[in-house]
């Protein structure tokens, strides 16, 4: 390992960008920085699909782990390393001679490498962790960024806790590890403690008296521990910092870090203020989101900006007629640039008339003035007692009849079954208003899975789950369970509610009132009417797996 691996070439621009060009790069940290989290840990095989997520995503530098710290960490860097295409790959690792040959070895595959030391800085890290004078701090990260550099072109550093640090020994650092070879530097609000005005202040600063300062790239890395971490990035963006280090979702230690997509729908909004692109390809910011959260368990906040279900909700009335009359009025972005499927205006109590007949007209209901009078105050009624207004219960109240006994199809029996490793099976009986009937089976990764697939496969229709949530009504025995799914066909959302004390059933109900719906305003033949031989379609021939998003 005596030869650089990968040289730069010197139009790369995630090596140096000019201080005048207009482009930020986008150092994401999801895989190392993000996955340390408690609850956020990746395996091997779930780095490489988020690697490929982010790059598809356009991502500039992916830092795939900290190989140092674990053979499985550094195998999975490896893995990314190779298989990676466009992303410059980086690994973390402290400034001893041992991590750099990890890291190195980690990143030999790579297309693109990059090896990212770090050394703290500040008084506190300096006395209680490493317990090292400044001159020991500084002797150590020019050696380190030495040694880097002779086993890869490409080597970032960071001042771990810089924003705790003096400026006089931030920038005697900076200056000697830009000596030493190192490309980029970053400068860390490791625990989240900065402000946008004084991190602002100290970018600044850095660019006035950091020598060589134009020949790296000046980074950005603020944690949200205040819940300042994206406005941080952006005050240090605005200062003269050229790559931002964050994460999907805003994942990481502790509050978790700036978050990505938030950090780039603001440059994009802003373009009047910041005068700099990303190459994020922004319409896949929604799925990667989700993927993300799917891999890892983690649900996305509701009222998370950008990616969280009610960024593009509206419920009060006076945003609703606003949003009817002009997007612009209460979206200052559309969402589709973020890949959301579409804005949604939630019935509740908030809701006014105009939000009520839009709703209807969606819904293909025929209604007059008078009638609408009434339905509208029997809406604001059941508004009171219900959080969300379903699209099932406005049809209730306008056809003034129960959804669920109007069908046309409905559900005669189910039965659910777990095989031995955790997988389920589902069987379901449906009998429609004209007599017809079909049963139908299909397996899942758990039960409420196993039957909405199967319901999918009896209607026969193209549906995709967008969201599907179960919570308990009540307490005790007898206490009932709720199930609410977005779904969406032809590229419509519907949405259906089910209740029951099995929560199984319930999730069951949800996308049998969503299939019910569908079939009332666009009626058709099921695709699975029942067989000749016995009615049913549980044959090893007919039985087969059905992905539901």
């Amino acid at each position: 390992m005596s030869n650089p691996i990968h040289p730069v070439a010197e139009h790369d621009p995630t090596v140096a960008v000019p201080a005048a060009r207009a482009r930020l790069l986008i150092f994401d940290t999801t895989l190392r920085d993000g996955e340390q989290a408690p609850g956020c840990s990746m395996n091997r095989a779930q780095k490489l699909r988020m690697a490929h997520v982010l790059e598809e995503l356009g991502v500039d530098i992916i830092e795939a782990g900290f190989p140092a710290a674990s053979d499985a960490d550094a195998a999975a860097v490896a893995a990314v390393a190779a298989a990676a295409r466009q992303a410059r790959i980086a690994a973390l690792a402290r400034c001893q001679e041992s991590d750099i040959v990890s890291a190195a070895r980690a990143l030999q595959a790579a297309r693109a490498a990059r090896i990212h030391l770090f050394l703290a800085t500040s008084p506190i890290h300096r006395e209680h962790k490493l317990r090292m004078g400044k001159a020991q701090v500084l002797a150590v990260a020019v050696a380190g960024v030495r040694r880097a550099r002779e086993l890869c072109d490409d080597v970032e550093f960071s001042a771990e806790d810089a924003l705790r640090t003096e400026p006089e020994f931030l920038i005697e650092v900076f200056n000697a590890v830009i000596a030493a070879g190192a490309r980029t530097i970053n400068v860390p609000d490791t625990v989240g403690y900065t402000t946008p005005v004084e991190i602002a202040a100290l970018f600044a600063r850095l660019r006035r008296e950091v020598a060589g300062i134009d020949d790296a790239v000046l980074s950005t890395h603020c944690h949200d521990d205040l819940g300042l971490g994206v406005a941080n990035s952006l005050a240090a963006i605005e200062a003269g910092a050229r790559q931002v280090e964050c994460t999907l979702n805003g994942i990481g230690e502790r509050a978790g870090n700036a978050a990505l997509e938030e950090v780039v729908m603001a440059l994009r909004t802003r373009s009047d203020r910041y005068a700099l692109a990303t190459g994020i390809d922004s319409t896949r910011l929604y799925a990667a989101s989700r993927a993300l959260s799917g891999m890892i368990g983690l649900e996305v906040a509701r009222n998370k900006a950008i990616v969280g279900d009610n960024a593009f909700a509206h419920e009060a009335g006076i945003h609703q007629h606003g949003m009817l009359a002009n997007r612009a009025t209460y979206e200052i972005m559309r969402p589709e640039d973020v890949g959301f499927p579409h804005t949604r205006l939630v019935l509740g109590r908030h809701s006014g008339r105009h939000a009520l007949r839009e709703r209807i007209r969606e819904l293909l209901l025929d209604i007059d003035d008078a009638r609408f009078e009434s339905v509208f105050s029997a809406f604001k009624a059941l508004a009171e007692n219900k959080r969300e207004v379903l699209d099932a219960d406005v049809e209730a109240l306008v056809l003034g009849a129960s959804v669920q006994a109007r069908g046309p199809w409905m559900l005669a029996a189910m039965h659910v079954g777990t095989y031995v490793g955790g997988a389920s099976i589902a069987s379901l009986h449906l009998r429609h208003v004209d007599g017809r009937e079909v049963r139908e089976t299909a397996t899942g990764s758990g039960p409420v899975h196993a039957v909405t697939a199967a319901l999918v496969r009896a209607s026969g229709l193209a549906l995709e789950i967008l969201e599907l949530r179960v919570r308990s009504i009540g307490l005790g025995a007898g206490a009932q369970g709720e199930a609410v799914l977005r779904v969406q066909h032809d590229a419509q959302e519907s949405r259906g509610r089910g209740t029951s004390t099995d929560i199984v059933e319930a999730a069951a109900l949800a996308m049998l009132e969503v299939v019910n719906r569908i079939e009332r305003t666009q009626p058709r033949a099921p695709a699975n009417p029942t067989h000749p031989h016995d009615g049913n379609s549980h044959h090893d021939d007919e039985t087969r797996h059905v992905s539901v998003a």
